[in-house]
């Protein structure tokens, strides 16, 4: 099994270095877009936009880095149904390994694990609605006479 590692070790490295000259010719190409449509100078949209694409690029490179592949197939389905939350579990899983609290890479089952955990947070946050009711027992049509 570990022979079989080995031979993958070349074609695994081989292949991000490919991913990243490819992030890296995206990057540049949305940058050649920017300009051509009036770059920087069309009122400092142009800054804030090349930022977010950065911070954006940022943000999968470190993704890429802490989870498997099955697990970020399944946060990129997540992020196809709701991405607000897809965004809310990259937060958590990039805050987790900022902190250093991931031991090695995040799992597919990692991932239903905090799943799991968020809504049940979100459920504990939601208002209750609580409906007071009056300790007299029943309502007497005397009571209503004034």
């Amino acid at each position: 099994m570990s022979d079989d590692l080995l031979k993958l070790t070349p074609h695994l490295a081989h292949a991000k270095a490919e991913l990243q000259r490819i992030r890296a010719a995206r990057l540049q190409q949305l940058a050649a877009q920017q300009q051509a449509s009036g770059g920087p100078s069309s009122g400092g949209g142009g800054d804030s936009e090349e930022k977010q694409a950065n911070e954006d690029a940022q943000r999968r490179s470190i993704l890429t880095q802490i989870l498997t592949p099955e697990a970020s197939d399944r946060l990129g389905r997540i992020a196809l149904v709701n991405p607000s939350r897809a965004r809310d579990v990259e937060n958590r899983l990039i805050m987790l390994a900022r902190a250093q609290q991931l031991r090695g890479r995040a799992t597919e089952e990692d991932l239903v694990k905090l799943l799991e955990m968020l809504s049940e947070k979100e459920r504990a946050e939601e208002k209750k609605v609580v409906f007071g009711r009056r300790k007299g027992g029943s309502w007497d049509e005397d009571e209503d006479d004034f």
